[in-house]
């Protein structure tokens, strides 16, 4: 099912366009690609999370439960993600359960935001992350991000709503960036 205006506007929700570029940065950071899809899921999942209890949508009691102190956490884009140690020994962010996060989940989550737009849409995130050094980017990424998410109403309106990806967009938002 594809998504898409056009080869270079695609029509998407912003906590997919987050996941997907978190786990670019994260990759870019050098995370393994499994560990890097879980860690940007994880991301979006936090972030929208407090966007729900600014709007008042969720409690402002965490309903989500919060890992202990001293846990192992990963520092993607101004926040700490709690990972756990999967089966295999890599790292995952951890999900709700106090289990290690499915890449494969999070991998099939972006296909169907994405649709057939999912690889120019990485792509063009990769192309903006090398521009940078790696450390840099993790301390910008998220300014970039706001340079070229989707544009949907700040208020309720805008929650879960689609707007347009410009990839263009994305390819230039470091441009000028100090």
């Amino acid at each position: 099912m594809s998504q898409g205006v056009s080869a270079a506007r695609l029509r998407v929700n912003r906590a997919p366009v987050l996941t997907l570029w978190a786990a670019v940065v994260a990759e870019r950071l050098g995370h393994p690609p499994e560990t890097a899809l879980t860690l940007g899921s994880a991301l979006a999942g936090t972030t929208a999370r407090a966007k729900a209890r600014r709007l008042g949508i969720e409690e402002a009691g965490e309903r989500h439960r919060q890992h202990e102190r001293g846990a192992d956490t990963v520092h993607l884009l101004g926040r700490d993600i709690p990972v756990l140690r999967a089966a295999d020994g890599s790292l995952h962010a951890a999900s709700e359960g106090d289990r290690p996060a499915s890449a494969v989940a999070v991998r099939a989550y972006l296909a169907r935001a994405f649709g057939t737009g999912l690889g120019e849409a990485r792509a063009a995130m990769e192309a903006l992350a090398a521009g940078f050094e790696a450390g840099e980017l993790n301390r910008i990424g998220f300014r970039l991000y706001e340079r070229f998410r989707p544009e949907v109403p700040e208020d309720v309106s805008g929650w879960g709503a689609k707007g347009v990806l410009d990839l263009g967009q994305v390819r230039t938002a470091g441009e000028g960036h100090p």
